[in-house]
């Protein structure tokens, strides 16, 4: 961009990206169509305004390598899901979940074991691809409706992004804004415990209607169908646990999945009595269950690397994308028109927040909702008297948490190709992460105090 200013190029770059995606998803085409359009249509513009061809592609595709892990975790929950329940893992949670999950509040209990277990593993991605598609196999048989359930597990499992020491996006955030993790911690308390406690309650009584209906025996029908089906022993509960544990101690998300993966092979080869060549099938086209329950068979179905490939091609187009608008510094302009005229800590925190929002919802991706705010409102938070833990918060509680309610970011695209449940249809349900932003906004307004001399926080995690 030659200037500052929100030029027409930039206004038109974005508006034929935003409704090309929305037009995929309103006709229900592909989105990487969408993310295509606006991409050739943002180079063509980019050209036009002096940007080299060579410049445009290096950027792409500098974007693309740099996300190459994000394709093999997608392709290793794709196998993995499938895997699990070919297996008897899922079909083994869910046996003996009905045992224990059929008197107490089901939705409330997903919400905090996705809370707590995705604190310790440090990624929402994880804890949905593991823990949370065994919640809702359980869930499902439960007869608690899918998007409810679901939205309750994203709640739960978005507080590693926000929160979790061993997090990449929450290490990125303190290191941008220069902060240490403890300060950090501390401070995103005052707005996390008003979220954790207003959704608890939310869905207790979400939770508690459904609790009612649970009909023990469509339950034993449901154990009895899943035991002839699978051959089940309780030790199989133990390798989604060793993946928890494995997590704590460090072990990264793409050894784990694969240790996932290679176990469930195994267990499907030796226990189940699948030959090679149909493990292979499962593997790369999906399991789908024949236990002679409509029902049931609908919840242990799905996964498989082929179908994943669709969701490669629309993170990629997300990543390219991305990878224009931020390396031409297309949307700096946006960041300098918000900022420049606020005089007030609330205002300041509120415009943090809508920034951090815009940015993710633009670039499908929360990177660049951390990057820029984090970058560039430092001076500002400084020069009203703001210390920068609130920086921090203010853009993990709103562009971070804010991903999976965008239907065509990443975070939701991976979670629907997961679950088969859109977010449009999750996303009510998804409490946390509509709470946190304006809870955050809110607080800026009416309960920050904050002291102008305190020490400088500096860089640093853990």
């Amino acid at each position: 961009m030659k200037n500052n200013k929100i030029s027409k190029l930039t206004c038109m770059m974005l508006m034929v990206s935003m409704s090309a995606i929305a037009f995929c998803i309103i006709k229900s085409i592909p989105l990487f169509y969408g993310f295509f359009v606006g991409l050739v249509f943002s180079v063509i513009l980019l050209r036009m305004d002096g940007f080299s061809f060579y410049c445009l592609m290096d950027m792409i595709w500098k974007g693309i390598k740099d996300c190459s892990t994000v394709y093999v975790i997608v392709l290793l929950m794709g196998g993995m899901i499938s895997i699990w329940i070919a297996s008897g893992v899922v079909p083994t949670m869910i046996y003996y979940g009905f045992e224990y999950m059929g008197h107490i509040n089901y939705v409330l209990a997903c919400f905090f074991i996705t809370a707590v277990i995705s604190f310790v593993m440090g990624t929402a991605f994880g804890t949905i691809s593991t823990i949370g598609v065994a919640l809702l196999g359980i869930g499902k048989g439960l007869l608690i409706p899918t998007p409810l359930l679901l939205g309750t597990i994203i709640s739960g499992a978005f507080i590693a992004d926000k929160l979790s020491p061993i997090s990449a996006l929450v290490n990125l955030t303190i290191q941008i804004t220069e902060v240490k993790y403890k300060a950090f911690f501390r401070h995103t308390l005052v707005t996390l415990i008003p979220a954790v406690v207003l959704s608890g309650i939310i869905y207790y009584i979400l939770g508690r209607n459904y609790a009612a209906e649970i009909d023990l025996v469509t339950l034993n029908t449901y154990q009895r169908n899943i035991s002839q089906t699978f051959f089940l022993l309780p030790i199989l509960l133990a390798f989604p646990i060793v993946m928890v544990v494995l997590a704590i101690f460090g072990i990264k998300i793409i050894p784990n999945m694969t240790f996932g993966l290679v176990s469930g092979m195994g267990i499907c080869y030796f226990l189940q009595q699948m030959q090679i060549k149909e493990i292979l099938g499962v593997l790369l086209l999906g399991y789908k269950s024949n236990t002679g329950i409509n029902q049931l068979d609908s919840v242990l179905r799905g996964g498989g690397m082929i179908p994943m490939l669709e969701v490669i091609l629309i993170i990629i187009g997300a990543i390219a994308l991305n990878s224009v608008l931020e390396g031409t510094k297309t949307i700096h302009p946006i960041v300098d028109c918000m900022v420049s005229k606020i005089k007030t800590k609330g205002r300041l925190i509120t415009t943090t927040g809508i920034l951090s929002i815009v940015l993710t919802t633009v670039t499908c991706d929360q990177t660049v909702g951390i990057l820029l705010p984090g970058k560039f409102l430092k001076s500002k938070y400084k020069e009203l008297g703001i210390r920068k833990t609130t920086l921090a918060r203010s853009i993990a509680d709103t562009g971070t948490t804010i991903a999976p309610l965008i239907p065509w970011n990443v975070n939701a695209i991976i979670i629907t190709a997961i679950t088969g449940v859109g977010a449009t249809e999750y996303g009510i349900y998804t409490v946390l992460c509509y709470l946190s932003p304006m809870i955050t906004m809110l607080y800026g307004y009416i309960g920050l105090k904050e002291n102008r001399n305190e020490k400088q926080e500096n860089i640093g995690s853990c």
